[in-house]
């Protein structure tokens, strides 16, 4: 779903699932921090709205985006973690090195998704220019932090029904 003119981060507290019983492991890509930081920021927002306890949300910082899988798969292999969120900004240069960042990410995060039997989200921009990665971190495009853990937390009630 495209994105502009959406504003798809918008919530209603009340319809998460209580998240009281979670635990949560959160990667983040160093590169491109000031994105990250602000779709972790809405992340924790959410989980913590929804009653994930502060002690339950486990964050560790990668490198860069194409780390991600692996971090996630870390996290992922702990008994004690329910679900990752994986947060990564790449914004196009002059090389192709954005298409592989970008494919490797994906994949990868699908891939332990597939391995663990985990949600893992897909919490990555990959963006033409910094302006679309700052209004999808927290401007008009809303927050993919935000998105990603209303997604988790919909994963989690899911296989907990199931």
């Amino acid at each position: 779903m495209a994105t502009k003119g959406n504003h798809l981060s918008a919530y209603k507290a009340e319809n998460l699932p209580n998240g009281a019983h979670y635990n949560v492991g959160i990667v983040v890509s160093e590169w491109n921090k000031v994105y990250t930081e602000a779709m972790l920021g809405g992340a924790r927002e959410v989980l913590l709205t929804a009653g994930v306890p502060d002690s339950n949300i486990v964050t560790h910082w990668v490198p860069g985006s194409f780390e991600l899988p692996l971090g996630a798969h870390w996290l992922a292999e702990r008994d004690d973690i329910d679900g990752v969120i994986c947060v990564g900004s790449v914004i196009r240069g002059e090389t192709a090195h954005f298409d592989y960042v970008c494919s490797a990410a994906a994949h990868g995060i699908l891939r332990v998704n597939q391995d663990t039997g985990k949600p893992v989200m897909f919490c990555v921009l990959t963006d033409d220019t910094a302006e679309q990665a700052s209004a999808r971190s927290g401007g008009e495009h809303g927050n993919k932090g935000i998105e990603a853990a209303v997604g988790l937390l919909k994963m989690l009630d899911l296989r907990s029904s199931l």
